[in-house]
């Protein structure tokens, strides 16, 4: 019986708002005909829904037992690694990724959902002036570990992987390369994503995603000030608050939700930034009803004109930084066998019995006055709509929600909760 070796799988998900260089305007989104970019427009959208779907339930699946701390990863980082998984998966393995995933294989092709992730890939990571998204994947293999060609060369087109070649039983050398590869792909921002390896691991999946973005309407520096900011009835930090007094921004008082939601453009408009505001100690009644379909709704909503209003905001200026070990998390999203000896993975492989042992994920978030970069109480009442006449005061000194979205493929790169912007 074949002796089993280990597949280990890494995400990093960062997400910026700092000043950026300027890019270049956008190449041609295809290489190819107008008949094929019309078909992959058709699978990256339909892939969204999915995503969606499972960005949410995973959401919920982090949050619940963390009600008290800061929640922040990136759905499309995870997503787009274990979809790159499947193809190295073979028989029940690869049916149970894929719909853990939340496809329905039964109105979904393979070949469709692989052609939407190459689309929503490639869509993001096009060059545009003021917002810069890098998405990638690495393989990183042991020198002698030799992969069947279909694997690499199906993850090359529709994934673009790189492949890495290192020595495992050099522990110290291989945490390092995968650490600086890492970083250099997230500009520095996302380190020491792997602390530890077993030395009978023989492959890497790593994914990465970077976003940095600029706001449309920039906090002005010189009106930053130090506020509180009330984490629980017993906890309140000091932190920087940015302020506008003049500008005006989409934003809405849910009447069937008790929250306020607030829209933030970049300068570029192919992503915006939500961020969900609970009324006093309604934190968990807003959690409950966090769908695909209550982002769709406010998504909605806020491209009417009557929610385009000008406002005195406050925000924080703030960075977190959350990691998570996804192979404790997602069996309870369906992925029963995905860590276990029944799973296949001899689509990468035919001679050696692979088996996944850790799926690690760490995600950073920044804002401050210019914008946002990611690799993602008691309280007064602060925020409040008084009368018609007077501008209304929206104010970020409690928890809240955010949901970073890409517009042109109506996917979510980055959401979640931040409780404590101190801790």
């Amino acid at each position: 019986m074949p002796h089993t070796h280990w597949l280990l799988l890494l995400l990093a998900g960062l997400l910026v708002l700092s000043p950026s260089q300027p890019a270049q305007e956008p190449d041609n989104p295809s290489n190819g005909t107008s008949r094929e970019l019309s078909q992959w427009n058709i699978s990256g959208y339909e892939i969204a829904p999915s995503n969606a779907d499972f960005a949410f339930r995973l959401y919920h699946l982090i949050a619940s037992p963390n009600s008290g701390q800061n929640v922040f990863f990136s759905p499309l980082s995870i997503s787009t690694a274990l979809a790159m998984l499947s193809m190295g998966a073979g028989g029940d393995t690869q049916t149970q990724i894929l719909e853990g995933l939340c496809f329905n294989l039964t109105t979904l092709s393979l070949p469709q959902i692989h052609e939407g992730f190459r689309f929503v890939q490639h869509m993001i990571g096009r060059p545009a002036t003021d917002l810069r998204v890098h998405v990638g994947n690495a393989l990183i293999l042991s020198q002698d570990l030799q992969l069947l060609p279909e694997f690499v060369n199906a993850t090359e087109a529709s994934y673009n992987s790189k492949v890495l070649r290192t020595n495992f039983g050099d522990t110290e050398a291989t945490i390092q390369l995968i650490n600086n590869y890492v970083k250099e792909k997230t500009h520095g921002k996302i380190r020491d994503l792997v602390r530890a390896l077993s030395p009978d691991i023989r492959m890497v999946l790593v994914n990465y995603i970077f976003f940095q973005g600029l706001w449309k309407k920039p906090f002005p520096s010189a009106a930053t000030f130090d506020q509180d900011f009330y984490v629980d009835d017993s906890t309140v930090v000091k932190l920087p608050m940015m302020l506008q007094t003049q500008q005006e921004h989409w934003f809405l008082e849910d009447k069937h939700v008790p929250c306020v939601v607030l829209r933030m453009d970049y300068k570029s408009n192919d992503a915006v930034a939500f961020f969900i505001l609970p009324h006093r100690g309604k934190m968990q009644e807003v959690e409950q009803v966090l769908s695909p379909d209550m982002l769709i709704r406010w998504n909605r909503l806020l491209q009417n004109r009557y929610f385009y209003r000008k406002v005195k905001l406050q925000f924080p200026k703030f960075s977190i930084s959350n990691s998570y070990a996804l192979d404790e998390i997602l069996p309870d999203l369906g992925f029963q066998d995905l860590f276990t000896p029944r799973a296949d993975f001899s689509h990468i492989n035919k001679e050696e019995k692979l088996q996944l042992s850790k799926v690690f994920h760490k995600a950073t978030l920044d804002v401050n006055e210019v914008g946002m970069e990611a690799a993602a109480s008691t309280v007064v009442l602060t925020t409040f709509f008084s009368a018609q006449r007077k501008t209304p005061v929206l104010t970020f000194n409690r928890p809240f929600l955010v949901v970073i979205y890409s517009s042109n493929t109506q996917s979510i790169l980055f959401m979640g909760k931040v409780v404590n912007p101190k801790a």
